[in-house]
């Protein structure tokens, strides 16, 4: 099988990591560990001014593995995917994400939690868990930095999804255009390009040292909570399954 993830170096410092198992690019634990090692060669590389993540094909991601979030797996996946927000965080590189069709889910949070989000209209946000009977643990800490408290609650209680215009009118992406490609060219050259790479990564961690700090104290807590509370419940187990079986959940409220 194909990397799941490759990465694309551009002049000016700009390199892209392309989640590139389409049309779902899901994220397992295999993708945790490529994104890991890309992102561990850029924080070496002394002219890397940004980092943007996209999906090939049509859609951004369909999100998080779902037969790795059962019981016997979960408690790997999570940790996993908070390892890449912090080696990102860690290595104080600016990030973009590029957002065409669907971004659900644990894609949702990897786009969203770079700096500067671009979509176009047929980009579709949002964190669909809780028809699962699951949350998103990184989510409950991104959203509301995004969004604000309110909206953020009713995207994680809803799983209901979000319109790129409408991503950008509440701050969930930063614009919504035809071309996003464009918009974050004209953004990096406006913004990045002419600066110095090392003070922009100090500058960076400085400016997003609340995000930096939610990992080290609010994500551990809210997995904890996912693993040894949640996770002991029946609903959410049956929710997974009923998923990957291709059939309607049974919900018994315990």
């Amino acid at each position: 099988m194909s990397d799941p993830v490759r990465l694309v170096s551009e002049d000016g410092g700009l390199r892209r990591v392309v989640l590139d198992r389409p049309p779902a690019n899901i994220l397992d634990l295999e993708t945790f560990g490529a994104i890991r090692r890309l992102v561990a060669g850029a924080a070496a590389d002394p002219d890397c001014r940004l980092l943007v993540f996209e999906g090939a094909g049509a859609h951004f991601s369909f999100g998080a593995s779902v037969a790795e979030h059962l019981p016997e797996k979960v408690g790997e996946l999570l940790p996993a995917f908070r390892a890449v927000l912090v080696d990102l965080e860690t290595s104080g590189i600016p990030t973009a994400s590029i957002v065409r069709g669907q971004c659900l889910g644990g894609g949702l949070e990897l786009a969203a939690w770079c700096g500067r989000v671009f979509c176009d209209p047929s980009a579709r946000f949002a964190v669909p868990e809780i028809r699962l009977a699951v949350f998103p643990p990184i989510a409950a800490i991104l959203l509301p930095w995004r969004v604000g408290g309110p909206a953020a609650t009713q995207m994680v209680v809803s799983g209901a999804p979000v319109d790129g215009e409408s991503a950008a009118r509440i701050g969930l992406a930063d614009a919504c255009s035809a071309d996003p490609e464009a918009g974050l060219r004209k953004w990096f050259e406006e913004t990045l390009a002419g600066k110095s790479a090392a003070a922009l990564r100090f500058a960076w961690r400085a400016a997003r040292r609340p995000l930096a700090r939610a990992l080290e104290e609010d994500l551990p807590a809210l997995e904890k909570t996912y693993l040894e509370e949640l996770m002991r419940h029946r609903d959410p187990v049956e929710g997974l399954r009923a998923f990957l079986e291709k059939r309607k959940p049974r919900w018994e409220n315990r």
